[in-house]
């Protein structure tokens, strides 16, 4: 069984922290925060180990959960990966794109494992679809949240629309092209709402919208292909297929037949997949272990984590132009 740390006991970290606690492919060892107040309350109420230095956490443990404030995932990352740990780095992978590089590159010196924490991937809707998801050319999500001070020290492209950037790079099989783009801060000193539209080499066009100033939460993704629909809501946990086929001669009579300016008749069917209940954050962590078991690669490599990024960068760069 894998011995594993946290570092960082906020929000996520104390999900995190219950989470690997119950995992049958992790052995929790302990957590360090950097606030002594806030890591002791932890401690205090639910049990677990607080190292007094990331030093001595890392050296008990064979596996860095990386849960703190995006500005230090480089430093913790760096310290891990030189002591030969492997490392789960919550999304985004880091602050910058270069510091993303050099966290792949010293993985790969010191011979360890790293997976980034974009947890859609592992959302139980987006799972049921993602096989039928072929050759989309156009993709509309929506992540809209309601105002929470935690994640304002980063613009909500890296704090929201990541989640949405990752998920639709796993489905386009082509790179983009162009990037045009638009933020707007309204209570934090960084854009707290934007749209971007993402265009990639082979036709494909994404409209992603996210905004962390809504009346009410909305995580959906929409994905259009030839001949079919399919709809993702990550929040309630819900997909939709919607098929078009040739019609039949004779149709039935409850048959649902379109027929377009030339005549072509097509038949709409559901072909809805049966979505399959999991805890999405347990889930990609124990996959992080089986890929370090079985030494195979993780479902989200720290490459995967890098491209977001670099594309998330690029959309915040458009909003100053």
């Amino acid at each position: 069984m894998l011995k594993i740390g946290v570092l960082g006991a906020g929000h996520l970290g104390k999900i995190h922290l219950r989470l690997l606690n119950q995992s049958s492919k992790y052995e929790l060892v302990g957590f360090y925060d950097a606030i002594n107040e806030n890591a002791e309350k932890v401690s205090e109420e639910f049990g677990y180990k607080a190292f007094n230095t990331i030093e001595e956490l890392i050296a008990a443990v064979d596996v860095v959960d990386i849960v703190t404030p995006t500005l230090s995932h480089y430093h913790c990352a760096v310290q891990a990966v030189k002591s030969g740990k492997h490392i789960f780095l919550e999304k985004p992978i880091s602050n910058t794109v270069e510091e993303a590089e050099h966290i792949i590159r010293l993985t790969k010196e010191y011979n360890v494992k790293g997976q980034v924490g974009h947890v859609e991937r592992f959302n139980p809707a987006f799972k049921a679809v993602k096989d039928k998801i072929k050759n989309p050319m156009f993709i509309e999500t929506h992540r809209l949240a309601e105002f929470n001070p935690r994640g304002t020290d980063v613009p909500v492209v890296l704090d929201l629309m990541i989640h949405d950037i990752d998920a639709i790079l796993s489905v386009v099989q082509s790179k983009v092209k162009d990037i045009h783009a638009t933020g707007t801060a309204v209570i934090s000193d960084s854009p707290d709402i934007a749209n971007a539209r993402i265009e990639f080499e082979n036709g494909c066009v994404a409209n992603v919208t996210s905004s962390r100033i809504s009346m009410k939460n909305m995580r959906k993704a929409r994905f259009f292909q030839k001949d079919a629909y399919i709809s993702v809501d990550y929040l309630d946990k819900i997909c939709e297929v919607v098929k078009m086929k040739d019609a039949p001669e004779i149709p039935g009579d409850f048959d649902l037949i379109l027929q377009n300016a030339e005549g072509v008749k097509k038949q709409i069917y559901f072909d809805n997949p049966k979505v399959e209940t999991n805890n999405a954050i347990l889930e990609e962590l124990e996959t992080f272990a089986d890929a370090i078991n079985n030494n195979t690669t993780p479902i989200v490599t720290l490459e995967h984590g890098t491209e977001a990024l670099r594309i998330a960068h690029r959309i915040i760069d458009c909003f100053g132009k």
